[in-house]
């Protein structure tokens, strides 16, 4: 090779593997990034926007409790904080409230809100603490994404947690042993609404006994719960526990000054009810009364505070009726949403919706909850008004109960009373929401009723209107769907829907008549066309149907003609039914010890 000017172009090897090694090694490490990157999860990460609006300590409140955490967190010992206590005592608002400051002095290494609406699964839990301490840790990134490239299925939800944890978070962070000047922390919030308590316990387990090593650097661990037995039990002796009660005379004060700047900000924001400059308000009276109801329970004076300010009612009224009932409505939680709930005119249906609500397998916009809601959007209008102190509901949000006590208080009969709805019947409702939605439209990826109408299918108390409605629904939508799912490569989409509602209508609870056997039979026919869609398998390949026990032979699943009725039944070893028979379905369970047997659907 040669230059312009004529002379021979020197190489040197050097230069020439820098040339080549380089790229391929940053490419890598990229492909590895973006794989944490796609499993991480995001919306557990403390100041997510996913999360708003966050829940921070009001300024001039939890003082004390902040300072006593404040120096724990700043010395150099390893120790680690169980901050616990009974739904509604602030827990979510303090950790906020540390990480935020733990990260404005950059010594917040990561953190974890569990959440019923947003986080529940822990499966990518500890990816998601070593996407953060890359972040906070530069030079342990490159360790982390060299693992990740190692082992392709390091971040799979099969992979232990303790693999996860020796290889994406111990060996990367060893190199750092010596760096003791800084110490951080990672806080862990609201393990209780982790979806499996036994596997929070688990993580408190191995997160302590991984943090303790000295050959790590100094991260102290703050975790928040509820007393929950496993939990408890995952406690180490040296875990210093911090009990948030109501009583103390701290906590009093700051529910005092909570809802003092609360009220006093409502006065001054609303001219026209408190006129201009604003009238006094509360009198000394209800403001003490108030606060004697509210009896040190931060989620009760929030409550309140949404109650009162709620948009289209006048504040004074609003606190009127509900100092009219304190003798009814004091710092029991159950009394208050008690109370909420039956200011509603329809308070029965609208607690239907509410419960309905909480039981999607994900939070919706208000625009789609319109969408799945179709015929009853104006019952869902006037239910988010009427609930409007319990439920949030801001623009471009999705819409979600305002604290994890409300869910536990609908789901237990016994606290809940009259506005008691079933799940079951929840998921029914739903259930017949989603099939009358892909009734009603095109077919969408993505969509909720598309993507969640077997899951409620297999929740659903099984009424004679939702067994109708499937029918109706296999009988003319269920081809749509299939071929959607030939010509716009969705058949991954659908396998695993059709194969939870084929064994769903295949169930006992759920077979009552031979339309019902019509149904099961069509959604396993299109389950069977999907898998072949999908596995791009010969014509004739055929599902073996999942039975609660080993089935050695494929099961016969006749053509039924809906003209015929279920009158008699064929025999075991008949291999297809006769013209113009009735005929069942049948599934040949084989030869064993004492004859053959088969199960008669």
């Amino acid at each position: 090779m040669w230059n312009r000017a004529g002379f021979p172009l020197r190489l040197s090897m050097r230069s020439t593997v820098v040339l080549f090694s380089s790229p391929t090694m940053n490419s890598v490490h990229d492909a590895a990034w973006k794989s944490l990157c796609k499993v991480v999860h995001y919306s557990a990460i403390f100041d997510s926007e996913i999360r708003q609006p966050h829940s921070r300590c009001m300024e001039n409140t939890r003082v004390v409790l902040r300072k006593t955490l404040r120096q724990v967190l700043d010395q150099h010992d390893r120790t680690n904080i169980w901050l616990n206590g009974l739904a509604g005592v602030g827990k979510t608002s303090i950790a906020f409230t540390v990480a935020e400051e733990m990260k404005s002095i950059k010594r917040l290494a990561a953190s974890f809100f569990f959440s019923r609406q947003h986080a529940r699964d822990a499966t990518m839990f500890i990816p998601t603490i070593a996407y953060q301490l890359a972040l906070v840790f530069p030079k342990i990134k490159d360790a982390i994404m060299k693992a990740i490239a190692e082992d392709e299925l390091l971040l799979s939800s099969a992979k232990s947690h303790r693999d996860q944890m020796q290889e994406l978070i111990i060996e990367p962070l060893y190199p750092l042993q010596f760096r003791k000047e800084t110490s951080y922390v990672i806080v862990i919030d609201a393990l209780d609404e982790c979806s499996s308590i036994e596997e929070a316990a688990r993580l408190v387990k191995l997160l302590t006994e991984t943090f303790s090593s000295p050959n790590l650097p100094n991260i102290h661990l703050l975790f928040t719960s509820r007393p929950h037995t496993d939990i408890c039990a995952a406690i180490r002796p040296d875990i210093r526990e911090i009990l948030l009660i109501t009583d103390d005379d701290a906590t009093l004060q700051d529910v005092r000054i909570f809802l003092r700047v609360s009220l006093d900000n409502i006065r001054t924001t609303r001219p026209n009810h408190f006129g201009q400059p604003p009238r006094s308000w509360p009198s000394e009276n209800e403001f003490e009364t108030l606060v004697s109801n509210a009896g040190g329970l931060f989620v009760y004076a929030a409550l309140v505070i949404s109650f009162i300010s709620a948009t289209g009612h006048a504040p004074q009224q609003r606190l009127k009726h509900l100092l009219r009932e304190s003798s009814a409505v004091s710092a029991d939680i159950d009394q208050l949403y008690r109370h909420i709930l039956a200011s509603s005119e329809k308070s029965i249906v609208h607690c239907k919706m509410l419960t309905c609500i909480t039981h999607l397998n994900r939070p919706l916009s208000l625009a789609n909850l319109q969408d799945l809601f179709f015929e009853d959007k104006e019952s869902l209008a006037m239910m988010l008004e009427a609930f409007s102190p319990v439920i949030l509901n801001l623009p471009y949000r999705s819409v979600e109960i305002y604290h994890t006590s409300l869910f536990d208080f609908m789901e237990d009969p016994l606290r809940s009373m009259d506005f008691y709805v079933d799940r079951a019947r929840a998921h029914e409702y739903l259930a017949r929401c989603c099939l009358k939605s892909l009734m009603r439209k095109s077919p969408m990826i993505d969509d909720y009723a598309f993507d969640r109408w077997h899951y409620h299918l297999s929740l659903a108390y099984p009424s004679c209107e939702l067994r109708n409605l499937l029918a109706l629904f296999t009988e003319k939508e269920l081809q749509r769907l299939v071929v959607f799912a030939e010509k716009g490569g969705a058949s991954s989409h659908l396998v695993g829907p059709l194969h939870s509602a084929r064994q769903t209508c295949l169930s006992f609870k759920w077979i009552k008549s031979l339309s019902d056997i019509k149904v099961a039979w069509r959604i396993a026919k299109a389950s069977n066309k999907v898998d072949e869609v999908h596995l791009n398998s010969s014509k004739g390949r055929r599902y073996r149907v999942p039975m609660p026990y080993h089935v050695d032979t494929e099961p016969y699943i006749p053509d039924i003609d809906p003209r015929l009725e279920l009158s008699t039944m064929p025999q075991p070893g008949l291999s297809q039914p006769q013209p113009q028979q009735a005929v069942a379905v049948v599934i040949d369970t084989g030869e064993h010890e004492g004859g053959r047997s088969c199960l008669v659907m």
